[in-house]
């Protein structure tokens, strides 16, 4: 880990003149950052202080899981800058817990949650929704118990079954029901309804926040602004192209060692450009402008016939030249983007 850490810092160092603008956000996600020792945390801010300004910074996020926080923590981060934790509750049921292989249970992510927000953090956490062993009614417990213990801001994901993974593999050999389609839609519908009664602002697909609580750092990406990814896997974007380090451990930090930048870019086409607004646009309430599409030069008959079709089918609205997702159409957000691409 410790040389893991040296790695990240080193890459820092080594892309200091790749961002002129001040930052304003930084998010340590991916893995488990909160198993880090908050010393590592430290060393890794500190690179970056080094060597961007971060003085304007609002927001500096840090993914943890439940069984990892404790007060002695929470403490220690906050002294380090970190004003926002992203918590992988996933679920506030011990059986769901269970099935999702995760080791913490209900108590545990219910008492950290209470622990960090009466230390002051702006708390977020994952929840998951269209589990084969939940239900309509569990669900909806999960988004109540979220809401009373006082959590700024949601994330809720539909499962997905990825290839080659364990859950996967038990639902094809049967020892496991599979997701059902139908349920999964009924329970991302009733989050929008609850959330939305409640007075939360549904901002993206999967994420809902209190009034002032919006993922600032998550934002920037859906809005395309320029950003700097450093580790193994990692993204950039600077608005032309996009870079990722390589993911293999050992091999990123041998280069990084050795002084050489171990990642792969590629140059974002025109086509590449106006399908990507469409696919991040339509995911947000800020929608998409066919004006930009049109200074783009890609809005022609077929389009404008595919989002006709869409508003009369209640799936899109528009006003002015903004085009936005309705709750209907949130549902099949993917496949309306897709039919949108240009090819």
């Amino acid at each position: 880990m410790e040389i893991m850490a040296e790695a990240i810092c080193k890459e820092i160092e080594l892309r200091k003149n790749e961002l002129a603008e001040p930052v304003e956000t930084i998010y340590f996600g991916g893995g488990t950052p909160s198993f880090m020792p908050v010393e590592t945390v430290d060393k890794i801010i500190d690179a970056a202080r080094s060597n961007f300004d971060i003085y304007q910074l609002t927001e500096l996020t840090l993914e943890a899981n439940p069984d990892d926080i404790t007060l002695e923590k929470l403490t220690q981060w906050k002294k380090s800058g970190v004003n926002r934790l992203s918590i992988g509750v996933q679920s506030f049921f011990d059986n769901d817990l269970k099935w999702m292989n995760r080791a913490h249970n209900a108590t545990e992510a219910e008492n950290c949650i209470k622990l960090a927000l009466a230390e002051g953090f702006e708390v977020s956490i994952d929840l998951i929704f269209g589990l084969p062993e939940s239900n309509n009614a569990q669900w909806q417990q999960n988004l109540e118990k979220a809401i009373a213990l006082g959590v700024h801001h949601l994330s809720c994901y539909g499962l997905t079954l990825e290839e080659n993974t364990p859950w996967k593999k038990l639902i094809e050999r049967g020892k496991y029901k599979r997701p059902d389609e139908i349920s999964t839609a009924e329970q991302f519908e009733n989050t929008m309804d609850f959330l939305g009664n409640n007075g939360w602002e549904h901002y993206e697909i999967s994420n809902y926040c209190r009034p002032g609580y919006m993922a600032k750092h998550n934002t920037a990406y859906w809005q395309q602004k320029k950003y700097l990814g450093f580790g193994p896997a990692a993204h950039s974007f600077n608005g032309i192209e996009r870079k990722w380090n390589i993911a293999d451990n050992l091999a990123y930090m041998q280069s990084i060692e050795q002084g050489a930048l171990p990642m792969e870019k590629e140059m974002l086409t025109p086509v590449n450009n106006v399908n990507e607004y469409l696919m991040t646009g339509l995911r947000t309430l800020w929608g998409v402008d066919l004006q930009k599409i049109k200074e783009m030069g890609f809005y022609n008959n077929e389009m404008q016939a595919s989002i006709e079709k869409y508003l009369q089918q209640n799936m899109l609205k528009k006003e002015g030249s903004i085009v936005t997702l309705t709750d209907k159409g949130k549902v099949y957000a993917d496949a309306i983007a897709g039919n949108l691409f240009v090819t």
